[in-house]
């Protein structure tokens, strides 16, 4: 036997009528309607925002302020010279547009700073805002060239 549109009716005791509140008295939902006495709540088209402690300092205003964010702050990419050793060949120029082509900085990192973690061996031209003075210094020794950029 297949069921039929006609057939389908919720399960007995899961549908409520709806309460018919302020309807007098004799209801038992007259009166205040089930709203209480007086009161913002007790008014029609009442909205209480939210975190509002009714009246009392709110916490967001009792706790102290903290922390600064500075405006002007530089955001550097930080490049090891493994890495440039990795993924550039000898005479190569460095700097931070080819890194954000090749994916290997952010797109949002508008410095760069040259640190001396690992080896090179390649003789490359890196320009970049800021260098360690040991990543300067097995840069050279590479054979290669520091510049700075602007």
């Amino acid at each position: 036997m297949t069921m039929k549109l006609h057939d389908l009716h919720p399960t007995p005791g899961t549908r409520h009528p709806r309460k018919r509140v302020g309807r007098g008295d004799g209801s038992g939902q007259g009166g205040t309607a089930g709203r209480g006495n007086k009161g913002d709540k007790a008014r029609s088209g009442a909205h209480i925002r939210p975190y509002f402690e009714g009246g009392q300092i709110p916490l967001f205003r009792r706790l102290p302020k903290h922390g600064f964010k500075n405006p002007n702050h530089k955001f550097y990419a930080l490049i090891n010279v493994s890495v440039i050793e990795k993924y550039f060949a000898a005479n190569d120029v460095v700097d931070i547009e080819v890194l954000k082509t090749k994916g290997l900085v952010s797109k949002n990192e508008t410095e760069l700073k040259v640190l001396a973690n690992g080896e090179i061996s390649k003789s490359v031209t890196v320009k970049a805002c800021k260098f360690s003075a040991a990543a300067k210094a097995k840069i050279e020794a590479a054979g290669g060239k520091c510049e700075a950029a602007v």
